[in-house]
């Protein structure tokens, strides 16, 4: 069943993938290994994550009227996501320079978001009756952040479940936190919030304690291969990275989780519960290449944590 319904807004990009030895430095050309275009964005890859595993999901983006466009409707239908899509013909679908280090699987991303940058306020109040319809909305930082704050308030006001994913890193408006049931930062971004260098998992219940006393309800903080933090005003628990096979690349690993975690959370699942299905989803997304095609499905999902 797919449980209370999700609302994702975000940002839709064409990822153009390149895989090399390494990045080349300023004013210098290297040969790289491969080249792959495909389906991104944060929001729009935790959309996929979340309609694979079987969501209830609408997708909430500005659009170029272009060929990137017509990728991401096609992407979207392909994985039972909604899409609830403001076109916008005067500017592009966004797009995305993805470098992966051959050796190692790990990447580096420059985002041009496009259209989705024009999403605004009145957008959001536009669409507040489908916020409000939602059990679980999730939004990120690739669009503009008070976007993203209008959302937020009118999903708090409905009483929806709301997860923040402070990705990319940026310095936030302190009313934001209180709006946020979970908080989702990776290290990096944990420490941009916090001034907290995450380098170990005491550091991360430190910066996770930093953001309750900010008004969050809940921070979870991925720590990549040592896992994720589930950290409350009352337990602080550790899960364990879930183990799929060798990692083949890591760039959807966040969004994988993000969209793992708000199904599981729709579903009905507890906080801890769902946090374990959420490293499930990232740990099978790690073991394939690209982002929005590297999701799983839930019955790979339930396989993966019925292994133990």
């Amino acid at each position: 069943m797919p449980g209370k319904p999700v609302v994702i807004l975000g940002v839709f990009v064409a990822d153009t993938a390149y895989r090399a030895s390494r990045q080349p430095r300023m004013g210098e050309t290297i040969l790289g290994t491969s080249f792959t275009l495909g389906p991104g964005g944060k929001g729009s890859n935790q959309a996929v994550a979340a309609g694979r595993l079987g969501a209830d999901v609408t997708f909430l983006t500005r659009l170029g009227v272009d060929p990137f466009a017509d990728m991401a409707r096609q992407t979207w239908a392909q994985a039972g996501v909604r899409s609830a899509v403001i076109d916008t013909p005067q500017s592009y679908t966004g797009a995305a320079y993805i470098f992966v280090e051959e050796a190692t699987g790990n990447n580096a991303i420059i985002v041009s978001p496009g259209a989705a940058m024009l999403i605004s306020p009145d957008d959001i109040a536009a669409n507040a009756g489908l916020i409000r319809s939602a059990g679980v909305f999730v939004t990120q930082l690739e669009q503009p952040i008070e976007a993203a704050l209008r959302a937020l308030e009118i999903a708090r006001e409905a009483g929806v479940t709301t997860i923040l994913n402070p990705a990319p890193a940026a310095s936030l408006p302190e009313r934001i936190y209180t709006l946020c049931d979970y908080v989702t930062p990776n290290e990096t971004e944990a420490e941009e919030l916090t001034g907290i260098k995450v380098s170990s998992l005491d550091d991360a219940r430190r910066a996770a304690e930093s953001l309750l006393g900010k008004g969050v309800g809940a921070v979870i903080i991925t720590l990549g291969e040592k896992g994720a933090l589930l950290h409350t005003a009352s337990r602080s628990d550790h899960v364990p990275v879930v183990n799929a096979g060798p990692v083949v690349e890591t760039t959807g690993a966040g969004d994988a989780f993000n969209g793992g975690l708000a199904a599981a959370l729709a579903r009905g699942m507890e906080p801890l519960q769902a946090v374990r299905f959420a490293c499930a989803v990232a740990g099978i997304s790690v073991t394939r290449p690209g982002t929005a095609p590297s999701m799983p499905t839930l019955q790979e999902v339930e396989a993966l944590l019925a292994k133990g």
